[in-house]
């Protein structure tokens, strides 16, 4: 027997042409509102019942909300870009690469045409694949609202599985990525290789200066409640020499760091041994063996 296809239940349904409108919108129904951008994750929860709305308030009208460029010495993708053009950008692979290899593990194509990056930040999914490498490259949100703007850093922004600090009347408009000089990866395990869940996600930032560790950063995704970095393992890294032995000893503190469930795709105990061996893994590859 085929699975119901049920429709979508009936909501008031409004596409504003600037962010002034959407923000009056926003306004009016507080709370009884939700935004559409990609609507890959919003379309499904709603036929399934799992969120409701009052008003849909679409987006994509509104111009200025997509595209990838570099001001000053910051990455600037904004909200609506699509994750099929930020994986493709000469601009992300370079400066960026965690993250265009992050998307490149993400989902189908067809749905990396429709999805957003604010989408995929704004589930605010505790195995979020943006999230660990926007992490490590100390990445900024841009907020906007009637009130006005605020940015804030990504490592503040996620609160607990599906919150966030972005208010209800808040649009996120733009990710901010510092461009350093470093190099950066991703890795994720999943039940399959692509098109499914991370069971587990790592990304690292590293810079090394004359055979030791000047910068490091680690974070992880599908491990906590929210994508969390790996402090500890930064700390025991910093200043000391590139070599195997730092690197296993520093990856085993993340076995300190993550609270790991249990779930349909895997027990705690396998999530965290998993964490270790994704954070060597990443680290090797982006700090070098010595």
């Amino acid at each position: 027997m085929e699975a119901e296809v049920r429709p979508l239940p009936k909501v008031e349904y409004m596409a504003p042409s600037s962010l002034k409108e959407a923000f009056h919108l926003l306004k009016e129904y507080q709370n009884k509102a939700r935004l559409l951008a990609g609507g890959t994750d919003l379309i499904p929860k709603m036929k399934k019942r799992a969120i409701a709305a009052e008003m849909i308030i679409d987006l994509n009208r509104i111009p200025g909300l997509t595209g990838i460029e570099i001001r000053g010495d910051r990455l600037h993708i904004r909200g609506l870009t699509r994750l099929a053009e930020i994986k493709e950008s000469p601009l992300v692979k370079e400066k960026a690469p965690a993250l265009a290899q992050a998307i490149g593990l993400m989902a189908s194509p067809p749905i990396r045409n429709r999805a957003t990056i604010v989408g995929n930040l704004c589930t605010a999914s505790p195995a979020a694949d943006t999230a660990p490498p926007l992490l490590v490259l100390d990445a900024l949100v841009k907020m906007e609202s009637i009130r006005g703007e605020r940015i804030v850093p990504l490592s503040e922004f996620f609160l607990g599985p599906e919150k966030t600090v972005k208010r209800p009347d808040e649009i996120l408009t733009e990710v901010i990525i510092p461009v350093q000089e470093g190099n950066s990866a991703f890795m994720k395990l999943g039940r399959r290789k692509a098109f499914t869940l991370a069971v587990v996600s790592a990304a690292a930032f590293v810079r090394t200066r004359k055979g030791k560790f000047e910068e490091v950063r680690v974070a992880l995704g599908a491990v906590a409640p929210i994508p969390m970095r790996g402090r500890k393992v930064e700390e025991a890294l910093k200043g000391s020499e590139v070599n195997e032995q730092k690197i296993v000893q520093a990856a085993e503190r993340v076995r300190e760091e993550v609270k790991p469930i249990t779930d349909v795709r895997a027990s705690a105990e396998y999530r965290k041994d998993m964490s270790y061996v994704l954070t060597r893994r990443i680290l090797e590859q982006v700090g070098g063996r010595g």
